[in-house]
């Protein structure tokens, strides 16, 4: 009997085992996103050249809803601590009328190649930057990377050339693919309910298929994070590493419950860093306000973000005030408290109003904001979010990120994580604010893949 016993335990934890190193992947179906039923002769696989471009038309309607603005004035010692600072925003509005150059910064986003196909009935816009020159014996490694809200490709331009031309003799070369999330940017926004994350990772492993990449490394932010680490569930054979700078937990555990309940007075126990500490321990009650401070526009937008959007689609100046918020606070929290956000501590204004013309003139608030609802209203418990990640991971700690995840807890979602870097300094929009550190991680960690040697 203690025989028979010994080898069901024995075959119950073999099973165990084979069962937990078994790579789970994420299941999806293809979508068709057009208006009306799927085409008979199936897509157009073609690829289109695309230039951003502008007219006298588009610009004399933004200077005509500028003009006819109602300022209203903010209360008196107020900061950022009740939204955009109305006072502040007439200098952005007047900086934004009389001194941007919009031309100009269409010239600039086209610096780079652009380009258009059509994915599950929906044209996909995308950024794609190959190197010039390549080191003898060696080849580009293909990389996408993905933004998320407010923002848009655009938040990668100032990392571009240093991934696809590095100055290091030992530095790996890039062949960069920055796509806007269908319903962001130039991307087209679906026509049915029920665009989600996992969708638009399905799409984006098609994109990068259709451009003859069979591997290649992802990197994301913010819903950026999502997408890409969908990609790496969906396929994990495609996906040769992945990097990240956003990782919220999708699924607390019991360590970490363990981790927040003792970690102040065991640290080392959990592995939390003085770091971990300090973000992770403020006052119960700072930590509730704080919460609530900044998740008001997710609620809204998970909710209702046709009603909100509407007005934000006609008012120029408010879209302004809506995305350039979420730059100030969400770099640094601490800007609530300055007269201007602190927006051009880190940002140019010419930056900052170039992500929002993108918005403006493609009229795509709405379908970004809506982006929240369709991932939010099928709950917090999708099989993705209960699903490890086995690709190989990157992970940039910047300080000032909106939320802080010790070491321990993205190793939890995130298996194979190789790198784990601490960064100086940032926040959320991390990309756009230190783009050489973000690349200089980059490097760290693709270097940990050996892709040379496949």
């Amino acid at each position: 009997m203690f025989t028979v016993l010994v080898a069901v335990v024995i075959g119950g934890l073999i099973y165990f085992l084979v069962q937990k190193s078994r790579v789970q992947v994420l299941e999806t179906k293809d979508g068709w996103w057009r208006a009306g039923a799927p085409l008979e002769d199936g897509e157009d696989l073609t690829i289109r050249p695309y230039k951003v471009t502008t007219s006298d038309e588009e610009l004399e309607d933004l200077y005509r809803r500028l003009d006819q603005t109602r300022p209203v004035p903010s209360l008196e010692d107020s900061q950022f601590n009740y939204g955009f600072n109305s006072n502040y925003l007439q200098k952005v509005v007047s900086y934004w009328r009389h001194d941007f150059d919009w031309r100009r910064q269409v010239d600039k986003l086209n610096w780079y190649p652009h380009f258009k196909t059509n994915i599950e009935g929906i044209d996909v816009h995308y950024v794609h930057v190959k190197p010039k020159t390549l080191p003898e014996g060696t080849s580009a490694i293909p990389l996408i990377m993905v933004h998320g809200w407010p923002g848009s490709f655009y938040e990668f331009y100032k990392m571009i050339p240093l991934l696809t031309k590095p100055s290091k003799p030992d530095d790996l070369v890039f062949e960069v693919v920055c796509p806007s999330i269908p319903g962001y940017g130039f991307s087209e926004a679906p026509h049915k309910k029920g665009f989600d994350s996992v969708c638009a990772a399905r799409i984006f492993h098609k994109l990068m298929k259709r451009l003859g990449f069979q591997q290649f490394c992802a990197h994301g932010g913010d819903w950026g994070w999502l997408i890409t680490t969908n990609m790496a569930q969906l396929e994990p054979k495609t996906v040769k590493g992945l990097h990240l700078n956003f990782a919220p937990p999708s699924k607390p555990g019991l360590s970490m419950m363990l981790s927040l309940i003792l970690g102040r007075h065991f640290p080392k126990l959990f592995g939390l860093t003085n770091m971990d500490i300090q973000r992770l321990y403020p006052r119960m009650e700072k930590l509730v306000v704080e919460s609530i401070k900044e998740s008001g526009y997710m609620h809204i937008q998970a909710t209702k973000p046709d009603t909100v959007g509407r007005g934000l689609n006609d008012s120029p100046v408010g879209l302004a005030a809506y995305i350039l918020e979420k730059f100030s606070t969400w770099t640094d929290n601490n800007s609530r408290n300055l007269d201007d956000g602190g927006l051009t501590r880190k940002f140019t204004l010419d930056d900052l109003l170039t992500n929002v013309m993108i918005y403006w003139t493609s009229g795509c608030i709405i379908s970004s904001m809506r982006f929240y609802k369709e991932n939010f209203s099928k709950g917090l418990n999708q099989p993705h979010s209960k699903m490890p990640v086995y690709v190989p991971t990157g992970f940039a700690c910047f300080p000032n990120e909106l939320v802080h995840s010790p070491k321990m807890w993205v190793k939890q979602k995130y298996y194979k994580l190789e790198t784990f870097t601490p960064m100086a300094r940032g926040g959320h929009f991390a990309a756009m604010e230190e783009p050489w550190l973000m690349a200089e991680d980059i490097q760290k960690f693709a270097k940990t893949l050996e892709w040379k040697k496949e």
